[in-house]
């Protein structure tokens, strides 16, 4: 096998010139990303749509970084903000209604843990499943293979090692479940602050 099938099939793989060529084009597409003017909000989209193929009203505030872009999978109303990072070396696959707090990372990529093995230049990528209707707090990070649930909160701050169920509040290093979603939590805002009722009387008429 090469390279390229090696790192798609999960194997230890060398990054060599047919993967730099890769990396290459969504270098081009992230550098006029990274540098356009960040009021022209119809032009971000159509580059974000660009970079990550099929996707139906996703929005990234830049800078944004990735290997690939084609390796990313979005779902419907995609928002990642400031200073996203994506290693994609494997799929990341993220669902529908999901957002991303400023200076979240996501790497699927990994090393030898062994120090002559990993001088070798050997590396993998492990895939990385992400539910519907997922919040990720600021500065947290999620790590090779793990899958998060649906209608999930990461708290900021966050190191996500191992896979998170649905509908739950999940936060810390490790990041561990704290507690379930309730309905409870429907008209929560900040804390035990609830959301007024002008703003309320709007949710509501939206969600019927």
């Amino acid at each position: 096998m090469n390279n390229i099938e090696r790192r798609d099939k999960g194997l230890a793989y060398i990054s060599d010139d047919s993967i730099m060529e890769e990396q290459k084009k969504c270098r081009q597409i992230l550098q006029k990303l990274n540098f356009m003017d960040r009021s022209d909000f119809a032009g971000i989209a159509e580059v974000v749509k660009e970079l990550l193929g099929k996707s139906d009203n996703a929005f990234i505030n830049p800078p944004f970084y990735c290997d690939y872009g084609s390796h990313i999978k979005v779902g419907k109303y995609f928002f990642a903000n400031y200073n996203c990072t994506i290693i994609d070396v494997a799929d990341v696959i993220i669902g529908d209604y999901c957002q991303m707090a400023p200076n979240v990372a996501i790497y699927t990529a990994g090393h030898p843990v062994y120090p002559s093995t990993r001088n070798t230049a050997y590396e993998y990528g492990k895939e990385i499943v992400i539910g519907d209707n997922v919040w990720i707090g600021g500065n947290s990070v999620i790590l090779p293979g793990v899958h998060i649930g649906n209608d999930v909160v990461i708290g900021a701050g966050s190191v996500v090692t191992k896979d998170i169920p649905d509908r739950c509040i999940a936060a810390g290093n490790p990041c561990k479940v704290i507690r379930k979603i309730t309905e409870e939590d429907k008209r929560k805002l900040y804390k035990d602050e609830e959301i007024d009722d002008e703003a309320w009387a709007d949710i509501v008429n939206k969600t019927k």
